[in-house]
């Protein structure tokens, strides 16, 4: 069963996009309810039981997206001062995944179920891989100017 939450309006057509869902890749559990906690975060459950809880800044620093605001160091993507970023929306894309809108005007990334499943599993490696990287390069999750 899908249990679809939301404290903002997802479209009917997320809705439906989410309902139409009937197979996920063996090795990544099927989502069962995608919940968008505007501007703060979001939060996927799936098929195994795994639930997660993926902030605004986390999935911005994760986008698969190529963006221009971002700063490529020695061939690694580093995108710093997004501490503060917001979500306003998602998007359905097909049957597997959602477009996010971030409030910095980022909204090219399409984050498969499969994305938001790599990215729970791994989450607190991966953040703590960034601070690390922004450490390195004298860089801060603050936005210029904030500290």
């Amino acid at each position: 069963m899908l249990i679809i939450q939301n404290t903002n309006s997802l479209s009917r057509t997320m809705l439906a996009a989410i309902r139409r869902m009937t197979t996920m890749p063996e090795e990544t559990a099927r989502l069962t309810r995608f919940s968008l906690h505007a501007p703060k975060y979001v939060e996927v459950e799936f098929g195994n039981g795994s639930v997660f809880k993926l902030s605004a800044e986390f999935l911005r620093i994760s986008s698969p997206a190529v963006d221009g605001k971002i700063r490529s160091i020695g061939g690694q993507k580093v995108i710093s001062g997004r501490r503060h970023v917001g979500i306003m929306s998602a998007e359905p894309v097909g049957n597997y995944g959602v477009r996010l809108n971030f409030d910095d005007l980022h909204k090219t990334g399409i984050y498969s179920w499969d994305y938001f499943y790599h990215l729970g599993s791994n989450k607190f490696t991966l953040m703590r891989n960034y601070i690390k990287t922004l450490k390195k390069y004298g860089l801060s999750r603050d936005p210029r100017g904030r500290k």
